[in-house]
């Protein structure tokens, strides 16, 4: 949950590292620091909270042409100056930085104590440093490669040694981590995002794999020390959505993206009329033989699976049904190779749904990818691959991947239902490609859904309520809303209202209702009933030709675009990310970088 940058090359290092510490903000904020090495040592810089404090800490004093940054999302010990990265072994041999978990960190910290070693931070991390120094014999790759199997966990590691100024050493498992070239020196990344306008091509080190990298060279080497050669993966030199534009806020450029994403991933997977999979590598035999789909996913991209588990039940022949990653593993659910697990995530790299598909491949079960990230763990590690073109997505708050998602699994259904001898009618695919301009008419929805935010701006609590496939849109509105506004909410089906939850129901209590689907508005419609009768304030999300039977609600917005009763969410989802949107900035919330929260969730 962590940014990483490595730079050695000509160039002064402090520029490369600092900007791309803050276009690496997104994987975590709470700390920052850099290590720069020369002639003269290893020097070290850190500061609590975000990438301006540091860069004004660091100001124009360093020359140095090699160094590692870090910016931290806390695992180990608070967010403070004392525990974030670089981390410096006992007598400043090593300098580290870490994006991981180091699960036995307490039993070798508390053997290194004995052994004399002293600590100053609280994080997992400087036990790694440590290690390091104790193993050292004068050969950097070998004692990495003894380090190495005394930490049990996931890691990605850019390490300096004083005594080699130009030299970055590197190391990966279950974390990512990337080595590049540039005209003017290597890097070694997190993320391409961090200098994606100097590289052109790039390395992705495999799990276990160690790497040597100095201003002229890439050196790979397998956990035992052999050396490994690696192919190119060459990048273009555009930036990818770095930028902000004229938006206020990459979430709302995002949001505005969304019809130019969707139009990307439907044309690259319906080609004159057909869906065409490159990436799935299952036979019609096989997808026949398929009897249930696990749809595995965290956060928004569970709300995607639980959406589509609907869909393929009217679609295909196949029970499906929607997981969260990190329950999935311990709910001995019986998995063969009948099974299909498609896991869902945007970067690729969610360590829960990483395990899930450990899992799922040594049950010897179909897996499948969907991701946004072509080269990510997840895609590397499925037997099938489709990708989701939302391009890269900044704001920690997704959006435009989440839409993305529901399309690719949309087709996926269509697509298995065709295969199988399921329901594949022509015209929903038909429906499909035209969501993109339905999506663009409702961004006209930006004024309506920021009156809305003025009705709730001052709320505690919020309830989103549905049924169906707006039952699943509501769970993503309510993510929406608490993630970026701080707001207490929660969604629950309409049907389940007085089952318990409206006891909570009083005078003035904000409801948001889904109701856009015709085929069960009026039992949407009762519920609305049920809650306004409590004295709840609803805001009610309708279509046009429903909207004169909520005469009774407070506020409502009309989706203008008709569409068929499944695929409403894509419709559905845009108001209610531009209500949480303007609902979090009118009460000063940080919208992209919401507090305790990451993009890439990379740890357990």
């Amino acid at each position: 949950m962590c940014g990483i940058i490595g730079y050695t090359g000509r160039n002064k290092a402090v520029p490369y590292l600092l900007t791309g510490l803050e276009r690496l903000e997104y994987r975590g904020y709470d700390s920052s620091g850099i290590a720069l090495i020369d002639e003269s040592g290893i020097s070290v810089v850190k500061r609590k909270g975000k990438v301006s404090a540091l860069r004004q800490a660091v100001g124009d004093n360093f020359t140095a042409t090699a160094g590692i940054g870090h910016t931290r999302w806390a695992t180990h010990g608070e967010p403070s100056q004392l525990n974030a990265h670089p981390h410096l072994s006992e007598n400043g041999m090593f300098a580290v930085v870490h994006n991981g978990i180091i699960e036995n960190c307490s039993e070798i910290k508390q053997e290194l104590k004995q052994e004399g070693y002293s600590f100053l931070s609280d994080t997992d991390t400087e036990v790694i440093s440590q290690l390091l120094e104790k193993n050292y014999r004068g050969n950097l790759i070998t004692c990495l490669k003894d380090t190495l199997p005394q930490l049990q966990g996931s890691f990605a590691l850019a390490v300096l040694h004083r005594d080699f100024p130009g030299t970055i050493l590197c190391a990966k498992k279950d974390s990512p981590l990337i080595a590049a070239k540039s005209e003017d020196g290597c890097f070694v990344l997190s993320d391409t995002l961090a200098a994606r306008e100097h590289i052109s091509a790039c390395y992705i080190m495999g799990d276990g794999e160690l790497a040597l990298i100095t201003e002229n060279s890439l050196s790979f080497f397998s956990a035992d020390g052999t050396p490994l050669s690696k192919e190119p993966h060459f990048l273009s030199g555009c930036t990818d959505g770095a930028d902000k534009g004229d938006f206020p806020h990459f979430m709302l450029k995002e949001i505005y993206e969304q019809p130019a994403a969707l139009r990307d991933t439907l044309s690259a997977y319906v080609k004159e009329g057909r869906i065409v999979f490159p990436g799935f590598c299952l036979s019609e035999r096989e997808i026949k033989a398929i009897d249930k789909i696990h749809l595995v996913a965290c956060g928004s991209a569970y709300h995607a699976a639980l959406c589509s588990k609907y869909i393929f039940h009217q679609l295909t022949d196949k029970e499906a049904s929607a997981h969260i990653a990190s329950e999935f593993r311990y709910d001995s659910i019986p998995l063969s190779e009948n099974s299909l697990v498609v896991i869902i995530s945007q970067s690729g790299e969610t360590a829960d749904s990483l395990a899930a598909l450990s899992l799922a491949n040594s049950k010897g079960a179909k897996t499948l990818a969907v991701v946004n990230v072509e080269n990510s763990s997840i895609a590397m590690k499925s037997q099938s691959l489709i990708c989701t073109l939302a391009g890269t997505e900044i704001s920690v708050a997704t959006t435009k991947a989440y839409i993305c998602q529901l399309a690719v699994l949309y087709l996926l259904a269509l697509y298995i239902g065709s295969h199988s001898g399921g329901y594949a009618p022509s015209e929903l695919l038909q429906q499909l490609l035209s969501l993109p301009e339905k999506v663009e008419k409702e961004l006209l929805q930006n004024e309506r859904a920021l009156a809305a935010a003025d009705l709730l701006k001052g709320s505690e609590h919020i309830y989103f309520i549905g049924r169906g496939t707006d039952y699943a849109l509501s769970m993503e509105g309510a993510l929406k809303m608490k993630e970026i506004s701080y707001i207490h909410c929660e969604a629950y089906p309409a049907g389940e209202l007085k089952h318990g939850t409206i006891s909570l129901i009083e005078k003035s209590t904000p409801v948001v209702a889904l109701c856009l689907r015709k085929d069960l508005f009026r039992k949407t419609l009762s519920a609305i009933k049920e809650v306004r009768a409590r004295g709840a304030f609803v805001i009610a999300l309708t279509a046009a030709e429903t909207a004169e039977s909520l005469t009774d609600c407070d506020f409502v917005i009309c989706i203008g675009s008709a569409v068929s009763d499944m695929l409403t969410p894509f419709l559905d989802a845009v108001p209610l990310q531009l209500m949480s949107y303007h609902t979090a900035v009118k009460r000063g919330c940080d919208v992209d970088k919401p507090r305790n929260l990451a993009k890439s969730v990379t740890v357990e």
